[in-house]
């Protein structure tokens, strides 16, 4: 879990670091939370001094609402926040969240929620996932995921598929980056052989997987058949590299995610994704692995 650090940061360094107004929220969130309770202000004062609720100052110190400038300026002042590069680094942080990041232009083809979780994605430092279904997103080629996405949107016209296939390719620059994040899959054999299409995109799809686990930063496990049982569903655990930001675990559903943020949640499904590395195949098996199956499909 990410916690401590200080209340204050350069303002640049946050603006190269996260793109979308999600996390920029959430950081903003707990910056003030820690002068609140620096200052021993109740949630249930400082709703009071903005005319608000205890509910509502929660909401904005865990970034699930939006800011007023108003708002932050009088409870720094509640705060006893009065150094002026201090208020207008967190004004800064207030204008940032209030503005639309690059995935705001595909929202004809993304639900709010859909857009959080690419947000938080596009933010995290650290990505672990586990997949037992299909390929992760980040890792799949575009017919691969024309195939998967012909499957959950039957009857989408061609301009839609392809503004998703496109949102996708945006995506994965985060693995090409020369500041790339770092990922961890595993991925279950269920999926490798499961073919959202024909043979020959599969194949292709598994010599993709060859190639990207070659990256430095990249790290690929098989779950092979021989474990037995292993997780239910999808798991990913994002970390930030914002050391007030804490991790965040989402677990997909078929018509979005469903987001943990608790501690006691988060380190129980960190826990999962920490065993399930124990019991996939080594990362150097890999490669040997995937040349077996593009020959058996």
């Amino acid at each position: 879990m990410n916690t401590g650090g200080s209340a204050s940061g350069p303002v640049d360094e946050i603006r190269t670091s996260l793109p979308g107004p999600t996390v920029v929220r959430m950081l903003l969130g707990a910056r003030m939370r820690r002068f609140r309770e620096a200052s021993g202000i109740t949630c249930a004062d400082a709703g009071n001094a903005i005319r608000g609720s205890h509910s509502k100052i929660s909401r904005m110190e865990l970034g699930r609402t939006g800011f007023k400038r108003r708002d932050v300026a009088d409870l720094l002042t509640l705060y006893g926040v009065s150094d002026h590069a201090e208020r207008d680094s967190l004004f800064s942080l207030v204008e940032q969240a209030n503005s639309p990041g690059w995935l705001h232009e595909y929202g004809d083809v993304l639900s709010s929620s859909v857009e959080t979780r690419l947000e938080l994605e596009q933010c995290a430092s650290v990505i672990r996932c586990y997949e037992n279904q299909f390929i992760p997103d980040l890792l799949q080629t575009a017919d691969y995921a024309c195939a998967l996405i012909e499957l959950y949107h039957p009857g989408a016209p061609q301009s839609e598929i392809a503004r998703r296939i496109a949102l996708l390719m945006k995506r994965q620059r985060v693995l090409r980056e020369p500041a790339s994040r770092r990922l961890w899959a595993i991925i279950d054999e269920a999926a490798l052989w499961r073919q959202p299409g024909t043979a020959v995109p599969m194949r292709a799809q598994l010599r993709q997987l060859i190639e990207i686990a070659e990256l430095p930063h990249v790290t690929i496990q098989v779950m092979p058949f021989s474990t037995g049982v292993t997780a239910g569903g999808a798991i990913t655990v994002l970390r930030f590299a914002e050391p007030e930001i804490a991790d965040v675990v989402y677990l997909d559903q078929f018509t979005g995610a469903l987001y943990l943020t608790k501690p006691a949640d988060v380190q129980h499904y960190a826990q999962v994704v920490g065993r399930l590395c124990t019991r996939a195949d080594l990362p150097a098996k890999t490669p040997v692995f995937l040349r077996q199956l593009i020959h058996k499909i």
